[in-house]
């Protein structure tokens, strides 16, 4: 087994990503979750639900895959005492997780499940230090395709000796511009986060992974305290960089804020993880089109975290929006879509109030530009191409709207009078002969 382990890491760990097999994480993940929905009130006939849900509403022709279950799926008081193995909680699934597993995978879908690299989970239910080996060995056994890993009730052999810094300004009153103005416990300028106990923590559970006859996704969910943008993409396929989302635009603007300066370490392998989409738990429609078309442009994976049996058809349609899942998931490249200027601030501005409202990236449709509208009134946006990158100025290209599917012709900029909170986007494309040129949008 030991043999077999350090090959598989010599060939999955090549590089500075992890890389498994069938291309698995290569790509962001989309999915479903149950959490945002369902807390700890869970049943396997929500999973199933979801997993038809995904076929119904055409979630799975646009690429959703991972129906996830989240925290209290177990037994919460024991282990096998024989076996040391986690126990399904039958009155929640009665045929066991394997059960619900197979359920799932009858419709060409993929089953998600989740623990903890602590003593307990964040709800009090068994976690896996410890026992890494075991889980991992059961997961298999049962068909899972994806673990969600979190950071609850970790012993105090296994904590760091100082933290790092998370700029999340919704949490935080020790911030200004997103640095930390209380330094107290603070690790050192240039201190090697991959050597703290939480990234080791995080690693044995990706061996013990990778040790198993079954690829199973590993989605960190390590809330970002430990560094973990410099050693995630070695360890997971996708790493949260943040506390909880919530269903308030002012969570959406925290998270948004703050996991665009962290898109250099974004690329084919590796995601950072900003959480859990909330369209269709009472933000605006212009609220979620701005949450989906940011999320999809920073390459974040898409997990759908609301009740699709009641997610009304404007909802569904966001996240299915043909353009902004073919960005997230393109084959040719890998980079994410990143701001290229700020707007209501000077550029590289930390404010969770007003992030960055300028966005393009590349893809193989062409270049995506986004234009974000954080104020609540409308306001007339402009993208000049002389400021886009992989644009130049004076010269014509055709644009396609992304939420209405109109082709523009060609044009020579792009504006639109974006309602509030909501964002206007394009595909543009190839540059277009002058004869060919339309003047205004």
């Amino acid at each position: 087994m030991l043999l077999r382990l350090l090959a598989d890491l010599a060939l999955i760990t090549s590089g500075a990503a992890l890389v498994l097999k069938d291309s698995v994480g290569k790509l962001p993940a989309l999915g479903w979750n149950s959490w945002n929905a369902y807390h700890c009130d869970i049943t396997e006939d929500q999973f199933l639900t979801a997993a038809h849900k995904f076929i119904e509403l055409g979630l799975k022709d646009a690429g959703y895959e991972y129906v996830n279950i989240d925290d209290c799926w177990s037994d919460k008081d024991n282990r096998d005492e024989s076996t040391s193995r986690l126990l399904p909680n039958l009155t929640r699934f009665p045929d066991g997780i394997k059960g619900t597993a197979d359920k799932v995978h009858e419709l060409g879908l993929k089953i998600g499940i989740y623990s903890s690299a602590g003593t307990q989970t964040c709800a009090g239910y068994p976690a896996s230090i410890g026992y890494e080996s075991i889980d991992a060995a059961t997961w298999a056994e049962w068909g899972i395709d994806y673990l969600k890993y979190d950071n609850c009730n970790v012993p105090s052999n296994w904590t760091d000796s100082c933290k790092d810094c998370v700029p999340d300004s919704m949490h935080r009153d020790d911030l200004v511009n997103g640095t930390c103005t209380n330094t107290d416990g603070l690790c050192p300028p240039g201190y090697d986060f991959s050597t703290s106990n939480t990234a080791e923590r995080f690693r044995i559970m990706r061996d013990a992974l990778i040790a198993q006859n079954r690829t199973i996704l590993y989605s960190l969910c390590e809330w970002g305290d430990a560094g973990v943008q410099t050693w995630g993409n070695t360890t997971g396929s996708s790493w949260r960089m943040s506390g909880d989302i919530d269903a308030t635009w002012k969570s959406v603007l925290a998270y948004l804020n703050q996991n665009s300066f962290y898109l250099n370490y974004v690329d084919f392998w590796g995601h950072s993880d900003p959480d859990m989409l909330e369209v269709g738990n009472g933000l605006t429609i212009q609220e979620a089109r701005t949450h989906f078309a940011l999320w999809a442009a920073m390459k974040s994976p898409l997990l759908i975290g609301t009740d699709l049996a009641t997610l009304d058809q404007d909802n569904v349609d966001v996240l299915k929006n043909k353009y902004l899942l073919a960005f997230n998931q393109d084959e040719v490249y890998g980079k994410p879509a990143t701001p290229y200027k700020w707007g209501t601030n000077p550029d590289w501005t930390f404010n969770a109030s007003f992030p960055a409202e300028y966005w393009s990236g590349a893809s193989s449709n062409g270049t995506l530009v986004l234009l974000f509208n954080p104020f609540e009134d409308t306001r007339t946006k402009t993208a000049s191409f002389a400021e886009v990158p992989r644009l130049e100025g004076g010269v014509k290209y055709r644009a396609t709207d992304i939420w209405t599917g109109k082709d523009l012709g060609c044009v020579d900029g792009l504006q639109a009078a974006v309602e509030g909170h909501d964002t206007a986007g394009w595909l543009v494309g190839e540059e277009c002969e002058a004869s060919t040129f339309v003047s205004e949008v």
